[in-house]
């Protein structure tokens, strides 16, 4: 019964902010609310790690600095090289999950001092090539959040990206991108689970980690997910607009932040590409002093 009303009282408190976080002068009126994630689930906090046997990345792991080489910052509009942190010694110690469902992730508590944040983009719909080399050229470890819908049409864009040497991942961000909180428990294992089976049967791979579109969900989506063989459902603290980054609180990146960011061109950006936007975002990141993660290192 608590962890009940704890669900309710955070789902109706994540909607509220969502609403008031739309409203951004140079929005692109993105698919995705930025937003605390819609559940009682406790936010990620910094907290003494714990060793992991499995801490260690894949082959290639993210990009170390230097990796990228010295001149590839500058051919994409950078005015320093991009800084990397490399896989952590362990994993931190994020929330657990309810019995039977997944994980929340909103934030990755890291050490004190550390200035870590993570790259994610979502839905699929744009597909440019010149973004494949900017991502390539400065090995970008980007965790992808595919939709089914838009992203099918040349899953092999997404493949490309994966392969590049940076270990970027593909994930789940469903079927069709409904606002899950609408639909019964059976229509979001649909959802949830048919996506996996997609991406297993084009990648290989059953993704282990989820983003629920819009940031939207319930108790539902938990144990839909985690009965889908996902482990964590993830959201963000910070979303790249056209110009600049917009907070879920305050008015500059914190440690640990997962930036939300989308496969989208110019028709989405008011006339700007992916790769300027793209640009535009790994500034502002630079600005503040912080380093890019592989967030797969992390959870």
């Amino acid at each position: 019964m608590r962890y009940a009303r704890r669900l309710v009282a955070g789902t109706l408190a994540a909607g509220a902010l969502a609403l008031s976080l739309t409203g951004c002068g140079d929005s692109v009126h993105p698919t995705e609310r930025l937003g605390r994630p819609a559940t009682g689930e406790p936010t990620a906090t910094p907290s003494p790690t714990t060793p992991s046997p499995t801490a260690p990345s894949p082959a290639g792991g993210a990009a170390p600095p230097g990796t990228a080489g010295d001149e590839a910052y500058r051919k994409w509009g950078l005015t320093a090289p991009v800084a990397y942190a490399p896989p952590p010694a362990h994993r931190p110690q994020l929330p657990k999950a309810a019995p039977g469902r997944a994980a929340v992730v909103d934030r990755i508590p890291l050490p004190a001092g550390e200035k870590t944040v993570f790259l994610t983009f979502d839905d699929g719909a744009e597909k440019d090539p010149e973004f494949l080399r900017m991502a390539a050229d400065l090995q970008l470890p980007i965790s992808m959040f595919l939709t089914d819908s838009v992203a099918a049409s040349d899953y092999g864009h997404f493949e490309k990206l994966r392969d590049n040497g940076s270990a970027s991942t593909i994930n789940n961000h469903t079927l069709t991108h409904p606002n899950l909180r609408t639909l019964s428990f059976a229509a979001q294992k649909h959802e949830i689970c048919g996506q996996q089976d997609r991406l297993e049967q084009r990648f290989g791979h059953r993704p282990k980690l989820f983003r629920p579109p819009f940031g939207n969900y319930n108790d539902d989506t938990l144990r839909a997910a985690s009965e889908c063989g996902v482990s964590s459902l993830v959201l963000w603290r910070a979303s790249m607009q056209i110009n600049n980054l917009q907070y879920a609180e305050g008015s500059a990146l914190r440690p640990g932040d997962i930036i939300l960011a989308h496969f989208r061109g110019p028709a989405e950006l008011k006339g700007a590409t992916e790769v300027q936007m793209a640009a535009r975002m790994l500034q502002r990141i630079q600005e503040q002093g912080y380093r890019i993660g592989r967030l797969e290192d992390y959870i």
